[in-house]
């Protein structure tokens, strides 16, 4: 149901793995929008590394005792039927409303996704079973774990429709990065700039972290200013590095 997956070309996402989630939010308030954090979004477990993928979304509304019963979970339309249509390589975000009592998945779920070659699942709510989820070795970020399945307290209602998850709106493929920080969202519309921007940002901040670790001040360096900004660009010249135009400008 709902839009159909795209997959993410490699370049893109070997580009985004090297670009962390603070220096994106930078890079899109840079380009009017700040509301692309997803909230809530932490790591379940210490040193998951970096991850980049399309977003395959699911949705929950909030319970409803006629639909959100054990029963729904053999229905059609439930989480079992969404897991079984995602492509090796999505990062599946949930829409979970920040539920905190209710677990939208648990080991084996996480088992398939992690056989079906899900990247990662991201989510505002929260996961069950944390011992077993974290041995299938699908990254996770949450808002942590509870022990009551999803039906005490969500309605699963669909997937590849726009929802929202911390707050934030999320569409069918768009491009979700997630790392130590949290996840951020890239509009799949925006998706070329923010990378080329992403890259050349990284490129000059550690540029400018060499300037800090050898003892020059701030001031007129974060951000550069014209002599700053000239020194760099001679930098990245003779080091075979292209620089963009925004990145420099004080």
């Amino acid at each position: 149901m709902g839009a159909e997956p795209l997959a993410l070309d490699a370049a893109v996402a070997a580009a985004l793995a090297g670009v962390s989630t603070a220096t994106l939010t930078t890079v899109l308030l840079k380009k009017g929008l700040r509301n692309v954090w997803l909230r809530g979004t932490r790591p379940l477990a210490p040193g998951l590394p970096r991850l980049v993928g399309r977003a395959f979304t699911l949705r929950f509304v909030p319970a409803r005792e006629d639909l959100a019963t054990p029963a729904s979970w053999g229905s059609p339309i439930s989480t079992r039927a969404a897991i079984e249509a995602m492509p090796a390589g999505c990062i599946a975000v949930v829409g979970a409303m920040g539920v905190l009592d209710a677990g939208i998945f648990g080991d084996i779920l996480c088992a398939r996704m992690q056989k079906r070659g899900v990247a990662a699942l991201v989510s505002d709510g929260v996961v069950r079973d944390l011992a077993g989820v974290l041995g299938t070795g699908l990254p996770v970020w949450c808002q942590g774990t509870a022990a009551p399945a999803s039906v005490n307290g969500l309605t699963f209602v669909g997937w590849q429709e726009p929802i929202a998850c911390g707050g934030v709106a999320v569409f069918p493929n768009d491009v979700v990065v997630a790392d130590g920080d949290g996840a951020v969202l890239i509009p799949a519309a925006l998706l070329d700039a923010v990378v080329a921007a992403a890259v050349e940002q990284e490129r000059l901040e550690g540029w400018i972290m060499g300037q800090v670790e050898q003892g020059a001040a701030l001031l007129g360096l974060y951000p550069p200013n014209e002599e700053n900004a000239a020194r760099y660009q001679a930098w990245a010249a003779g080091s075979g590095q292209s620089t963009g135009n925004n990145a420099v400008k004080p």
